[in-house]
């Protein structure tokens, strides 16, 4: 897997940053304003949560259609802090979901949300070494 991240700073003053992924996708980032950031898109380190949520979504999602669920939605809401010191790593990190379908069994939602921490999200495998990662979910009815 391959990235490139160029710093775009307007004028090599700004902290703006364009990120492209090895498969071609575009994302910008930027720093906030009181550290030379214009404010122009999410910071790096929420980049690092969001991904954790689409990681952690992704394998629920898959892990649920495999199990014979009709899921028609799955959010993710990621609360965390961070280490008051440099490097400010997440120290607690904290994922609701938020799941939707027909007639959705809670043991089969506990056990795919179990099964992408404890085996497959690569996120939260690397964020735990720092991070105490918790997790609760609410299934809604189609």
């Amino acid at each position: 897997m391959q990235s490139t991240v160029r710093w775009t700073g307007y004028g090599h003053e700004g902290m703006t940053f364009q990120a492209e992924t090895g498969s071609g996708h575009v994302v910008v980032m930027d720093g906030a304003p009181e550290g030379g950031g214009r404010n122009l898109g999410p910071r790096p380190m929420e980049m690092v949560l969001l991904g954790t949520g689409g990681c952690t979504a992704y394998d629920v999602v898959l892990i649920l259609r495999k199990s014979g669920q009709h899921i028609t939605a799955c959010d993710v809401e990621l609360s965390a802090e961070r280490a008051e010191t440099d490097p400010k790593v997440f120290t607690r990190i904290h994922l609701h979901f938020k799941v939707r379908g027909k007639g959705l069994r809670a043991q089969l939602v506990e056990h795919a949300i179990k099964r992408s921490h404890d085996k497959y999200c690569s996120a939260t495998a690397m964020l735990q070494s720092t991070a105490t990662i918790t997790h609760d979910y609410e299934i809604a009815e189609d």
